[in-house]
């Protein structure tokens, strides 16, 4: 019965299909019984489908049985084999303590290994760790691992006892490996320990005996076709030899026969009969011999001579099934109908069982059904359905209809013509009869030409089809290409004449040595011919020219040649006789004899590998040697399978490579994974990563690596589970749990050495509780001490990272004051017996709210309970809105508004300020001002001077910071400045845009300026002439201005723009920058009533009112 093992935390699925005309419905049985798989609720068969899923999430040994899946429709029910569903068990090995071996030097030792038994079965090695390395134990006919997995010493010597010795299980189902407790082995020599530093002694001579098997006979039942395994295993000093004999004469050791393990056991992958008899293994040394016999007995399961096949039947027809079996002992015969034995079915007169062969008579429709034959002996049994279908049908062919085939004069020829029919129709073709409709036509001629009509009849009716017949020349070389000797350097010109049919088209292909030429410059085709040209020594070869139709493929093949006359330099031979010596871990020597070097030296040799078990036929350079070398010492990676090749290279080219060498394997790899660490990525589970192997270190094909875990507290067994990838995670493991994590590599070849141990946690879970007594102290204006109590190591949950405490500032102390109450946080590393923390960036005169948590890794815990703080008077920040303006000619007026962060009760500003120039500095002056004051005016005595402004406000504490800035009113007439940053307008494309459109106004002025005092004597001025010159002076004798003046003099006109753009920016105004006096004029003297005036300083307008709103530079400059 066949087994199939399963991980039952994966879901089970066992296979059945079957198909049937109407659609088969499935059912399974279980341990015999039916299996109601609709009402289980872990178990479900796929739709149109009988494959059975089961996921066995809970007590999956329950689903541990026996299957069969059952087919049925309306004609029958078809049953299959039955399976036995096995699952897999995590392999633990016993937890045991291992007592040290001690044992006297000289005697036998057998060091047992009784791995978990599966399923499946485990495979098993025995490793020797001796510190700081572990490496397979070294066998040889002392020592060697028998079929049991036991370690067995024929005798024990001195440097036995250097090395712990452990059994290692790799179950191949899950690529599991498991580990045993180390074995110490402690050697005696007459009652005292025998130390290693001690001198070489010998031990006593001793006679063979048996260690496995024991006594002088034994015997072994094996079934056909399965594994046969003979061990002998003796124990002496000398270590014995051990020689087979079979049925009294010397074993003569077949292909199917495999001598292993130093002669101590014979493998016969598949037994037969002709292996039973009696085996005697002899175990020999100097000192005497002993022998034991083996009896092996063959039997067999049942296996088929003939198996029954479905049968068609038309009403009234005879018809049988045949069920022939052997084995050994003879199977047993049983028939079953629809499932159920034939001896509880219905009886009928037409239906006859006569041992291994079922008889149907005149059958009718209740012979319909689905009929299974069982062969079964003690070892086993087989099962057979077979379908037998009464029906009345009208015959069809199956094949294709109206087919065209062509076919080569000469050649054989079938036409098939498949039917069907019940009863069995008559085939009538219009040539030539065949039973199973296959018409032959041995030597096809030209006349055979023409269409064939293939007809088949019963009694229900009749179907036909017709097949037609093309009879083609066959292709023939009728000029074949001749082998030639040639002159290096000349043409040559391969024939190859061709006939072929005239409606068949051929095509011609060269090949060179088997393989396809390739055409180039120097060799081409000319039609079917080949023609090269300058040929030298790399043309030579067999020169095969091959002509393929669609329907036959002809080739002629020729010898091509080079010969020299004076000295024929061409590339080397290869080199011959390639030997392997002086073995090492990671070296061997290899030698050739080199070839001819066909009159040019050999300049190099390039040695090749090809390490087949990882990337076999893939050939590599190792490296290269000089020419007078044959002998060299090749430096190899560990652990893998070698073969090499050598080729000479010499100016001309390289040779062909030699033949390969013999394979060679070098020692075990010894490289193990760094970084290994281990960490959990959720609460339950644990990721061990590592950093991965260099493609040069694997030592072999199909890398993968061993991963060990134990439990660091509690000491357990260790784990393992082999990964191609780099990463492997452990599930349903304890929250932040500390694990020893170890790693190695493993491929086909077998184990790298283990790295060292490292710790590595599971994952973090969210912290249990939160920190109690939150309290402050050292309240300052922006900080304060925080203080708490910690909270229990194992309530983190993990691994402590900080506690960090959230607080946000609530309100402020002064009411009228809106704060933004954003939530910070900041985080603390201390975890001392009184744990406490500085927190900084408060804002002064504030009310603060905050709570604490312990934070891991991964998570936070919950949040303590609230606490309120408030934080004392600080210094106020500077002041918002620093504005600075000239609001006349001869003062500049400065506000400012609240400080943002007035950090408690504002008790007043201070302002200082100083005129900034180049060559002289002002004094600087301060003024104080209370808390409702938020401006000043100050009066200004030079247009040109730079003023530079600072204000600050004040609380109880101290004043605040300050806010300077620096202005320039040389061109301004009026600037706002603000503490926020601001955009330079100067960069500004409507700002540039203003100013080119003030310069082009200003240009046009003048132009017209200019045309107009160009033009003066034409005017009319005698109106002019009779106003007087005095000056107008609208100064008092103190010098004080007159606003009242000023204002009668706007109430009487107000200036044009021409005016005021002269006043305002043109330096070359004559009534502006004179000297108070009269003014010059022209020969005719035109413009005498007009330009004679008074100057008045532009420092002395006041530029309020009307004057202000519709000056242009005004409008630009308050957008500033």
């Amino acid at each position: 019965m066949k087994e199939h093992i399963v991980d039952p935390k994966d879901t089970m699925v066992i296979e059945c299909e079957a198909k049937g005309n109407p659609h088969p419905i499935f059912s399974w049985r279980r341990n015999g019984k039916y299996f109601n798989v609709a009402r289980d609720p872990q178990a479900s068969m796929r739709r149109r489908s009988g494959t059975l899923d089961i996921y066995a999430w809970n007590k999956p040994e329950q689903y541990e049985a026996e299957y069969q899946c059952i087919a049925s429709n309306e004609y029958g029910s078809a049953y299959s084999n039955k399976i036995r569903l096995r699952l897999y068990r995590a392999p633990v090995w016993p937890r045991e303590i291992l007592e040290p071996v001690v044992v006297s030097a000289g005697l036998p030792l057998v060091l047992s290994c009784d791995p978990p038994p599966g399923p499946p079965k485990p495979e098993t090695y025995w490793m020797s760790s001796s510190f700081p390395t572990t490496q397979a134990v070294r066998q040889d006919r002392r020592v060697s691992m028998g079929v049991n997995g036991d370690l067995y010493f024929s005798n024990v010597l001195f440097n036995d006892s250097t090395t712990d010795y452990c059994c290692n299980a790799r179950f191949p189902y899950k690529n599991v490996i498991q580990q045993k407790m180390p074995v110490v082995v402690k050697v005696y020599v007459t009652g005292v320990l025998w130390l290693v530093s001690s001198p070489a002694r010998t031990v006593a001579e001793a006679a063979p005996t048996w260690l496995s098997p024991t006594g002088s006979s034994s015997s072994i039942l094996v079934l056909q076709g399965e594994e046969l395994i003979l061990e002998c295993i003796a124990a002496g000093v000398p270590t014995p030899h051990i020689t087979w004999t079979k049925d009294g004469d010397d074993l003569t050791v077949t292909p199917r026969m495999k001598v292993k393990n130093f002669n101590k056991m014979i493998q016969i992958p598949k037994a037969s009969f002709d292996d039973a008899g009696e085996y005697v293994c002899t175990a020999t040394n100097k000192i005497s011999y002993i022998e034991h016999t083996i009896t092996v007995r063959v039997k067999a399961a049942p296996f088929w001579l003939e198996k029954p096949t479905d049968l068609v039947l038309a009403p009234e027809e005879n018809g049988r099934l045949v069920c022939r079996s052997d084995g050994a002992p003879r199977p047993t015969v049983s028939w079953f109908i629809n499932g159920e034995p034939i001896e509880s079915a219905t009886p009928e007169p037409n239906r006859q069982v006569s041992g291994d062969t079922l008889s149907f008579r005149s059958v009718t429709a209740t012979n319909t059904a689905v009929y299974q034959c069982n062969a079964s002996n003690q070892y086993g049994y087989l099962l057979a359905n077979a379908f037998v279908n009464v029906l009345h049908a009208t015959p069809r062919i199956l094949g294709p209809r109206n087919e065209l085939i062509k076919v080569i004069e000469g050649s054989r020829t079938f036409l098939d013509c498949r039917y069907f029919g019940s009863p069995v129709p008559e085939l009538v073709t219009s040539d030539i009869s065949s039973h199973n409709g296959t018409l032959e036509i041995k030597r096809t001629q030209i006349d055979d030409q023409g269409t064939y009509l293939c007809v088949v009849s019963n009694i229900a009716g009749r179907d036909e089809t017709q097949v037609r017949i093309e009879v083609k020349e066959p292709t023939l070389i009728v000029t074949k290409p001749q082998s030639m000797k040639v002159i290096r350097g000349t043409d040559v010109r391969f024939e190859c004449g061709v006939k072929a049919d005239v409606t068949t088209p051929v095509t011609t292909t060269w090949m060179k040595d088997k393989k396809q030429l390739t055409l180039g410059w120097r060799i081409s085709l000319d039609e079917s011919n080949l023609v090269i040209t300058n040929v030298n020594t790399g043309d030579e070869g067999d020169y095969t020219c091959v002509i393929k139709s669609e329907l036959d493929q002809k080739s002629a093949s020729a010898r091509f040649l080079i010969v020299c006359i004076f000295l024929c330099v061409d590339r080397p031979d290869p080199p011959t006789n390639l030997e392997l010596s002086d073995p090492y871990e990671r070296s061997v020597r290899l030698s050739w004899v080199p070839g001819n070097s066909n009159h040019n030296p050999i300049t190099d040799y390039l040695v090749q590998y090809d390490d087949d078990d990882w990337l076999p036929g893939k050939w590599r350079n190792l490296s290269t040697y000089p020419g007078n070398l044959n002998s060299v010492i090749l430096h190899l990676s560990p652990f893998t399978y070698y073969e090499f090749r050598v080729i000479a290279i010499n100016e001309i080219g390289l040779s062909r490579p030699s033949r390969p060498s013999m394979r060679f394997q070098t020692s075990a790899p010894d490289v193990i994974p760094k970084n290994v660490k281990g960490v959990g990525t959720w609460r339950n589970n644990m990721e061990i990563s590592w950093e991965p192997l260099t493609y040069r270190e694997w030592n072999g094909p199909h890398l993968k690596y061993l991963v060990w875990w134990r439990r660091r507290d509690s000491r357990e067994e260790w784990k393992n589970a082999t990964t191609k990838w780099l990463k492997y995670y452990i599930y349903d493991a304890d929250t932040f749990t500390p694990y020893e994590i170890k790693v190695q590599a493993v491929n086909d070849f077998g184990l790298g050495p283990e790295s060292p141990v490292v710790i590595g946690y599971s994952g973090e879970d969210r912290p249990l509780t939160a920190p109690l007594n939150l309290r402050v102290s050292n309240i300052e204006s922006t900080q304060v001490t925080v203080h708490w109590d910690s909270v229990t190591r194992g309530s983190i949950m993990g691994e402590l990272k900080e506690y960090k405490v959230y607080y946000w500032r609530d309100s402020s102390q002064l009411r009228w004051l809106r704060v933004n109450r954003g939530m910070k946080s900041q985080a603390f590393q201390n975890n001392g017996p009184e744990p406490s923390g500085v927190l900084t960036g408060l804002i002064p005169y504030s009310n603060y709210k905050m709570y604490i948590v312990v934070a891991n890794n991964r998570y936070e815990g919950p949040p303590s309970n609230n606490i309120h703080f408030s934080t004392p008077e600080g210094v106020p920040s500077a002041p918002r809105s620093f504005r600075i303006q000239q609001r006349h000619l001869d003062s500049i007026y400065v506000d400012w508004d609240l400080p943002a962060e007035p950090n408690g009760i504002i008790t007043g500003y201070s302002l200082k300020y100083q005129t900034v120039n180049t060559t002289r500095g002002e004094e600087l002056q301060v003024e104080e001002f209370p808390p409702n004051v938020t401006s000043f005016s100050v009066r200004r005595y030079d247009r040109y001077t730079r003023y530079r402004f600072s204000v600050a406000a004040r609380t109880r504490v101290g004043r605040g910071e300050w806010h300077t800035e620096d202005v320039d009113f040389g061109i301004y007439v009026c600037v706002s400045v603000y503490a926020q940053d601001q955009v330079d307008i100067s960069t500004q494309g409507w700002f540039i845009g203003i100013m080119c459109a003030v310069a082009l106004i200003v240009l046009i002025l003048l132009v017209v300026c200019f045309i107009k005092r160009s033009r003066g004597g034409k005017y009319p001025v005698r109106e002019k002439k009779d106003i007087s010159l005095e000056p107008v002076d609208d100064k008092d004798q103190e010098g004080s201005f007159d606003y009242r003046e000023e204002e009668r003099g706007l109430q009487r006109g107000q200036p044009s723009m021409e005016a005021m753009m002269k006043r305002s920016d043109s330096d070359d105004s004559l009534v502006d920058y004179g000297e108070g006096g009269e003014m010059p004029f022209n020969e005719d003297g035109s413009f005498i009533g007009q330009y004679t005036g008074t100057r008045r300083d532009v420092r002395e307008l006041d530029f309020g009112g009307s004057l202000e709103l519709h000056s242009p530079m005004n409008t630009i400059y308050s957008l500033a």
